[in-house]
């Protein structure tokens, strides 16, 4: 896939951005994020195709030990992932599992169904926190080792320049700019109106406020690298 862009953000993190528009024409890009764990094995957010070049690059890092679905929207390419690494734990907000179109997925851990406090295997190295106030179900998580925030839908940071730094389209769409930014009105807006939950939103966004992360990896836009904590709580203020 030769508008795929794979690079080492920071230590055992690697990200795997390329273009993606929603509806056809709303270019927010996509990307799928993974961590090699501790104990050698990977752990992976699967929200792009698992390209040759991808596999390649997971196969490099390690055995796959973890393939996740970070939201409910996030699901459509958890099954060549899974059919590529069968052995592997696969994890998934409870909304992503209904709406997975294979529905010969078995999962080995859902999100909203399990107890709160069920751990997976990966918690060592990888905390995780689930937004069940919010729309899509995000699931946010922190690499301590790396201080790295990995996360979908509640923060993005668009243009996805890197997303589309190889593709023939420029990425671009009539609003983004300023208003695509994660402190921009728009995201607050966005975000406000997104909640099914205040008073969950508010707690969720705290624990994870609490977290001690210096970048957020969002699967739109580009990866966050300065005012990372400062970013979170501005594009996020309409649940504080």
């Amino acid at each position: 896939m030769a508008d795929i862009v794979i690079r080492e953000v920071t230590t055992n993190v690697w990200t795997f951005s390329r273009p993606f528009a929603l509806f056809g024409w709303i270019h927010i890009g996509g990307r799928s994020t993974a961590v090699k764990l501790s104990s050698g094995g990977v752990w992976v957010i699967a929200s792009t195709p698992l390209s040759p070049e991808t596999k390649a690059k997971l196969d490099e890092l390690g055995p796959v030990e973890y393939i996740i679905g970070i939201n409910a929207v996030h699901n459509l390419f958890l099954g060549e992932f899974k059919r590529a690494y069968p052995t592997a734990k696969l994890i998934a907000p409870a909304a992503a599992t209904e709406r997975c179109s294979d529905k010969t997925l078995t999962f080995d851990g859902v999100w909203g169904k399990d107890p709160a406090d069920t751990k997976y295997g990966f918690e060592n190295d990888i905390k995780a926190c689930y937004f069940s106030g919010f729309s899509n179900k995000d699931v946010v998580f922190y690499h301590a080792a790396s201080s790295t925030l990995i996360e979908a839908d509640l923060v993005v940071n668009l243009p996805g320049t890197e997303q589309y730094s190889k593709a023939e389209s420029v990425g671009r769409f009539p609003f983004y700019g300023p208003l695509g930014k994660p402190v921009g009105w728009l995201q607050s807006k966005m975000s406000a109106a997104r909640s099914k939950d205040p008073a969950a939103m508010k707690r969720d966004v705290q624990t994870v406020a609490e977290w001690d992360f210096v970048r957020i990896i969002p699967c739109h836009g580009d990866v966050i690298d300065t005012d990372a904590k400062r970013i979170w709580l501005d594009a996020l203020k309409s649940h504080l």
